[in-house]
């Protein structure tokens, strides 16, 4: 089994930032993708950001230019740069790790809550 583990989650201000970490652990072979996925009340999980292994990178259109994922392959571990908070940012932030055999596995989710 994998397990991830979320954290960095909080309140912000708006135009504010945030800095998410998911670190992955058990039974690792080989990572194909790592990536962040949100969920806001009402609305349908949507992709934030996902990173492969050799470090290419994918966004969803709304956080483009504002969020940035990285990665440290040592570490099993993503991280997800969130500058320019908007309070339609405000979600469930869930990491997601897909092996290279295809499996998909998900962390418990990270609220993340942009207000004054």
């Amino acid at each position: 089994q994998v397990q991830l583990v979320e954290s960095g989650g909080g309140l912000v201000q708006p135009v504010g930032s945030l800095r998410l970490s998911c670190a992955a652990s058990g039974s690792i072979f080989s990572i194909r993708r790592m990536g962040w996925y949100r969920q806001a009340p009402g609305k349908e999980r949507e992709l934030v950001a996902v990173i492969t292994s050799d470090g290419s990178t994918d966004y969803g259109d709304s956080v483009r230019g504002r969020l940035t994922i990285s990665r440290d392959n040592a570490k099993n571990t993503v991280y997800l740069q969130m500058n320019s908070l908007k309070p339609e940012d405000t979600a469930v932030y869930y990491c997601s790790l897909l092996t290279r055999n295809y499996l998909v596995f998900w962390g418990q989710g990270t609220l993340v809550t942009v207000s004054s």
